[in-house]
């Protein structure tokens, strides 16, 4: 997958164990609702790019 965007960047949360923890359990939740266990969500915050219209 190869996602790009100006706005946007993958927020670093290594140091948010809370926040990990709150989308480790939705990745699991959602992989309990769709049989999928391959469930991967990923957190994004905005920048100061151009906005996405």
């Amino acid at each position: 997958m190869d996602i790009h965007s100006d706005s946007y960047k993958i927020a670093a949360l290594s140091d948010r164990k809370d926040a990990v923890e709150v989308i480790r359990q939705a990745e699991e939740a959602i992989a309990r609702m769709t049989g999928n266990t391959a469930v991967t969500l990923i957190a994004y915050e905005k920048t100061d790019g151009p906005a996405i219209n």
